[in-house]
C-alpha cells in the first residue's frame, strides 16, 4: 500500500478566468494542470488522481502521457465540496492522501515534502493544513481513518465544513512557502506568474 496519494481538483468553471479554462494556459512550457502533476507525482511517485469536470476533455488532451489517473466528478457544477467527494471515492487505498488544487503553480516538489514532514511529525491521525499568520492554505493531508467521516455528510462532504466542524481532527502546521497560499483564479494573476517566471529566468 502505498504512503501517499495525491488528489488533484480540476473540475471547476475557471468563471474569474473569463474564456479561458486556466487549467489549460501554458507554465513552464505545458498545460497548467500537467504542471501540477508533474510537481505531485515528484514527491509521491504514485499516479496523481485528477477530478475532472468543467470542460473535461480538454483536459484529458492536456494530460496525456502524464503519470495522471481522471475521475469525472458528474456533480461539479455543485461546487468544490463534491469533487473532493468523487476524488476521495475513487482514490485507491493508502496511509494519506495529499488533496491539492490544479490552479497553484507556485508549489514545489520541496514545499510538498515539508508539509508532509510536518504531518508526520506532529498527529498523524488529524487532517494536516499548511498555514501562515490566519492564512490557511492548500494541500491539507488526509489520514486513511479520516476518509469514511469526510463522506460522511451527504450535503455537505469534503474537507471545508468538516475541518471547521471538527477542530479535534485538525492540526495546522507554520510553513511559509508561498506556494502554499497562491493560486491562479485571474488574468492579473496569471500574468503576475507569467512574468515572475521571466523575470526568474532572464535575471
Amino acid at each position: 500500500m502505498p504512503d501517499t496519494i495525491a488528489i488533484i481538483l480540476a473540475a471547476g468553471l475557471s468563471r474569474r478566468m473569463g474564456a479561458q479554462n486556466k487549467l489549460l494556459l501554458p507554465v513552464a512550457g505545458v498545460p497548467m494542470i500537467r504542471h501540477m502533476v508533474a510537481i505531485y507525482y515528484a514527491v509521491t511517485q504514485q499516479p496523481v488522481c485528477v477530478v475532472t469536470g468543467h470542460q473535461a476533455e480538454q483536459v484529458y488532451a492536456a494530460l496525456a502521457g502524464s503519470p495522471a489517473v481522471t475521475l469525472f466528478n458528474a456533480d461539479f457544477v455543485q461546487g468544490q465540496a463534491t469533487s473532493v467527494a468523487c476524488g476521495l471515492r475513487g482514490a485507491g487505498t493508502c496511509d494519506r492522501l495529499l488533496i491539492g488544487l490544479g490552479d497553484q503553480p507556485l508549489l514545489t516538489p520541496a514545499d510538498l515534502t515539508a508539509l508532509l514532514r510536518a504531518h508526520d511529525a506532529g498527529d498523524r491521525a488529524k487532517i494536516s493544513i499548511p498555514k501562515t499568520g490566519d492564512q490557511r492554505g492548500n494541500p491539507i493531508v488526509v489520514p486513511h481513518a479520516l476518509r469514511a467521516p469526510l463522506l460522511a455528510d451527504p450535503h455537505a462532504p469534503g474537507c471545508k465544513k468538516f475541518t471547521r466542524s471538527h477542530p479535534e481532527h485538525v492540526q495546522f502546521h507554520q510553513l511559509t512557502q508561498p506556494g502554499f497560499y497562491a493560486d491562479v483564479d485571474t488574468p492579473t494573476a496569471y500574468a503576475a506568474l507569467t512574468e515572475t517566471r521571466q523575470e526568474k529566468v532572464t535575471s
